[in-house]
């Protein structure tokens, strides 16, 4: 049985995979912490999906794809930002817009190039066990980065996620900690797309801090909660990915997500066991004190 766990990793592409997805799960949980408790899991999709552009042109044109990405990141941020200011649409409407938009400039770009299927593929889906040395260190830097900025920004991050307006009162200014936590969430994606790409970052942003969230309600727990959940889902899929060769970053996005409904599952399943003996000891209560003959 332990067999099992431990041949995988004796190859080094399946270390370097484990390590990449466990230093994504931290910079994620952390940021999707706050993701999920502002309600902005359409903002983090919309930029999973907005840097396409950036990845696909620097992936054609041999530059640096964390650079193009960035690019892109920043272009979706200001284009959200001007079109939801500058004119009656609302903030989601002006997302959506941006992130069909993106997406499909991404898409068209990309199939510009011959090998259409195989790039697409790898941008949207990533390449866990291709993770190099490189895509390693940029990952960790990608995760210190989340560390330290949610370290210093943890009491704006905070307030922010219950009132804007007490944020503003507090002089934390909220506009400047909105800018700075879709920041972070581009970095988590850009840093990430090659470990489980750029559509399925979204999972690790939401499904774990989502799960944490129905189980703890102070957020360092949270915080904690998502990255076990996530490592959890790391290890497993590289494992199941391995023995029955099944894709890898699929497979780990898909068992955070069956994680989440698994704890909604079992958590209504004890608080309707909770509800059906309350109710039946009030029933044992009104019998035991119902007038006899």
């Amino acid at each position: 049985m332990l067999e099992l766990i431990t041949e995988p990793f004796a190859f080094q592409f399946m270390r370097n995979a484990l390590y990449a997805g466990l230093l994504t799960v931290v910079a994620a949980s952390l940021v999707g912490t706050w993701v999920v408790m502002r309600g902005m899991a359409f903002m983090g999709d919309a930029l999973a999906h907005g840097v396409l552009p950036g990845i696909a042109v620097a992936f054609l044109l041999g530059g640096n794809l964390l650079l193009g990405g960035a690019i892109s990141a920043a272009f979706m941020i200001a284009g959200v930002s001007l079109a939801s200011a500058r004119s009656r649409l609302g903030e989601d409407t002006a997302i959506g817009l941006l992130f069909v938009g993106m997406l499909a400039a991404g898409v068209a770009i990309i199939s510009a190039r011959g090998a259409y299927a195989g790039d697409l593929t790898t941008i949207l889906f990533g390449d866990p066990i291709g993770v190099t040395a490189t895509d390693l260190r940029n990952v960790a830097v990608a995760c210190v980065i989340t560390v330290l900025a949610t370290a210093l920004l943890y009491r704006p991050f905070l307030v922010l996620s219950f009132s804007r307006a007490k944020a503003q009162v507090l002089g934390l200014r909220p506009g400047l900690a909105h800018l700075a936590m879709l920041a972070l969430i581009a970095v988590v994606v850009i840093s990430s797309f090659r470990t489980v790409g750029t559509l399925l970052v979204f999972a690790f942003l939401v499904a774990p801090p989502a799960t944490a969230a129905l189980v703890s309600r102070r957020v360092p727990v949270m915080m904690g909660v998502a990255m076990l959940i996530g490592a959890g889902g790391v290890l497993a899929g590289l494992l199941i990915s391995y023995h029955y060769a099944t894709a890898t970053a699929a497979t780990i996005a898909g068992l955070t997500v069956l994680a989440f409904f698994l704890v909604l599952t079992v958590r209504e399943g004890m608080a309707g066991l909770a509800r059906w003996r309350v109710r039946r000891g009030e029933s044992d209560a009104g019998w035991s004190e119902a007038p006899s003959g």
